[in-house]
């Protein structure tokens, strides 16, 4: 919910918006501060190269790439030579992440079915280029993958084969695809943990009752379990691993401050022994292990933007290095086993990604790739940080993006409201705000309360704040506040969403309708009470902490009529745009269908979009663009900006509803 895991990769998945292609829009004047019209396909079309590796030897780089029909697949090549290869073929879905198994003869990647979210553990091998699902199991989700160098042909999986509720954990052997039970989750363990042996031996519980987290410990793989601390409902705690003894614990957590700090304990009674590391205006980011003697090398924390701090001073030289490569925000992404060859890249504003080879003994970096090189020859926006004060005095650290050239006059603004709502947005390149401010709009994204990363006090003001609570205000607060700038013309509004921003969308179309001219919502709950009833199985142990934060709308009638814009549909007088995955397991289609149906009875003006083979967003390019196009042209309808007309994407699973 709140805090990852032990992943083998972390993925993101990125929200965007849409219309009915009957409604066309002329092109209008092009606005000389927003640049060349730069193409659909190329902005929000597939990247190049995503997803790159470094293979343990170091010898050669593993990454996802389309294939000459435009799918995604996982391709390899030898660094220093153009012998790229794509070695396997997906024709339908496509690939977004890949990764090497230790043992550096697997390649491993992840996959669902149409966007069900069922994720199956694969595995190819290059050589051969034949790939073999190592979780076969229809309708069992595999995560919490954890691997280990020194068992290269060994790793931790989490499926929830025996009870759709929960994870139990599998020890995996790669060479012949056996699984064997590992650790049984007796219902409200949310994460494990391996020590530095490969065993299970940490793991991260949610009380039913009261909405507390345990973090529970035993000694062997054989031995009882023993709860070594609790945190309350509201504070953050998490385990990240185990000291190189595997005695101590490493946990995140805000116990005795706002902000969460990365702790040692002792890992019998979980009495603290020392803070590692702290920021009074961050939560704990990114940590990065030496997996060899698993001390603590580097911590991030982000504010308005990333910033590392270094622990390990041995890699102080390399951090000094590798800030003058490049502007921007650097990520390590991989390292060979040698630790001498590292993937690094650099996350703009106002370019793509760029990845780059860095030498930890020559302290060189040589350029490979950006994610999408045909962006280079566009002039694309700066995302400006700014802090706006809430009605009630919190500072919401937003980011403002202007179409490129600067603001001669106040502009048509898109409120682009994150999802979660448990989550953030960051500086950097994001390929939805380019769009918008491409097309002149001014986009303004904001990190409102109940937003993560920011400390638990901002955290928990969210709590109960729904619908017509602060979480609406800071919305409108971040509006007013563009109007008062002179950023944003009053009369020339959009919000626009997905997921939790998709309700956002709703929320303030229904509840503060005076603020917006349209709406685009992507996958939005329009009833909590149905939402809540028709959550994943999986997400039972978290349910309690999910009800504290929302309210009980199962329960209590009133609060639902309160906080669910499908109640409120009278109110609604500008036009909305909904878009939905078929088969989405979060936010079922029936939570579309239910606005949809109210409003097209009170005869309100509204457009919808489903995707067949689609879930909680859309992950085929032939659905994104087409339904990006519907956007644009929606958005050029309502609001006047600019927009390449829409046109038919041959694949697409769209229907018209």
């Amino acid at each position: 919910m709140k805090r990852s895991r032990m992943w083998l990769w972390v993925w993101i998945f990125a929200w965007l918006s849409i219309i009915n292609p009957g409604i066309m829009a002329a092109q209008t004047e092009p606005n000389s501060q927003a640049g060349e019209l730069i193409p659909r396909e190329v902005i929000l079309g597939n990247p190049v190269r995503i997803s790159v590796r470094i293979s343990p030897d170091g010898t050669r780089l593993c990454y996802v790439a389309p294939s000459a029909q435009g799918v995604l697949n996982a391709w390899v090549k030898t660094i220093g030579r153009n012998d790229d290869s794509m070695i396997t073929n997906d024709t339908h879905r496509g690939i977004t992440h890949c990764g090497w198994a230790y043992n550096g003869r697997q390649l491993l990647y992840i996959q669902d079915k149409d966007g069900d979210e069922n994720w199956h553990l694969y595995t190819v091998d290059p050589a051969t280029k034949k790939s073999r699902d190592l979780t076969p199991f229809p309708g069992v989700r595999a995560q919490d993958f954890m691997t280990d160098k020194r068992h290269p042909d060994q790793l931790y999986i989490g499926l929830n084969k025996r009870d759709p509720k929960v994870f139990d954990m599998y020890r995996l052997n790669l060479k012949s695809g056996d699984l064997s039970l590992a650790a049984v989750n007796p219902g409200d363990v949310q994460g494990w943990v391996a020590d530095h042996n490969l065993i299970i031996r940490g793991a991260v519980a949610s009380n039913p009752t009261d909405g507390s987290t345990v973090i529970r410990i035993r000694t062997s793989a054989g031995s009882p379990w023993n709860d070594v601390i609790t945190a309350p409902y509201g504070v953050e705690l998490d385990l990240i691993g185990f000291t190189p003894d595997n005695q101590k614990l490493r946990v995140s957590t805000s116990l005795d401050s706002d902000t969460s700090r990365l702790v040692e304990l002792d890992g019998r009674t979980g009495n603290p022994l020392r803070t590692i590391i702290a920021n009074d205006q961050a939560d704990l980011g990114e940590v990065m292990i030496d997996d060899d003697t698993h001390e603590v090398q580097a911590v991030s924390f982000t504010y308005l933007r990333r910033k590392w701090t270094v622990v390990d001073q041995s890699l102080k030289a390399d951090f000094e290095t590798l800030s003058k490569v490049k502007d921007g925000e650097m990520s390590i992404i991989s390292r060979d086993l040698a630790k001498r060859k590292w993937i690094v890249t650099y996350n703009l504003d106002n370019a793509p990604y760029s990845y780059y080879l860095y030498d930890s003994q020559t302290k060189q970096a040589e350029f490979l790739f950006t994610h999408k090189p045909a962006l280079e020859k566009f002039t694309l926006a700066k995302m400006n940080p700014v802090i706006i004060e809430s009605r009630d005095g919190l500072k919401l650290v937003s980011f403002l993006t202007l179409p490129p050239g600067g603001q001669t006059k106040p502009e048509r603004l898109v409120l682009l409201v994150h999802g979660g709502p448990w989550a953030r947005d960051y500086w950097g390149y994001d390929g939805q705000s380019q769009w918008l401010a491409n097309r002149g709009y001014a986009v303004l994204q904001v990190n409102f309360r109940g937003s993560d990363g920011f400390g638990e006090k901002f955290l928990n003001a969210g709590n109960g704040q729904w619908g017509t609570g602060g979480m609406q205000h800071d919305w409108s607060d971040a509006v007013h506040w563009a109007i008062k700038s002179g950023v944003a013309d009053p009369k020339q509004i959009a919000i626009m969403g997905g997921s939790y921003g998709g309700y956002a969308v709703l929320a303030g179309l229904t509840f503060t309708p005076q603020l917006y001219a349209c709406g685009v919502d992507l996958v939005g709950p329009s009833n909590v009470k149905t939402l809540m009833e028709s959550i994943p199985p999986y997400w039972e142990p978290m349910k309690k902490q999910m009800l504290l934060r929302i309210g009980d709308a199962e329960k209590d009638q009133a609060l639902n009529q309160r906080i669910s814009p499908l109640f409120h549909v009278d109110n609604i007088k500008a036009p909305l745009l909904v878009g939905q995955g078929a088969n989405d397991p979060r936010v079922k289609v029936a939570e579309s269908d239910q606005i949809v149906a109210a409003m097209r009875q009170k005869k309100l003006p509204v457009s919808y979009v489903v995707y067949t083979d689609e879930g909680h967003g859309f992950v085929r390019p032939e659905n994104r663009l087409d339904f990006f196009g519907r956007a644009e042209v929606f958005l050029a309808k309502y609001l006047g900006g600019r927009v390449e007309p829409w046109k038919k994407y041959p694949g697409s699973s769209v229907q018209e509803r």
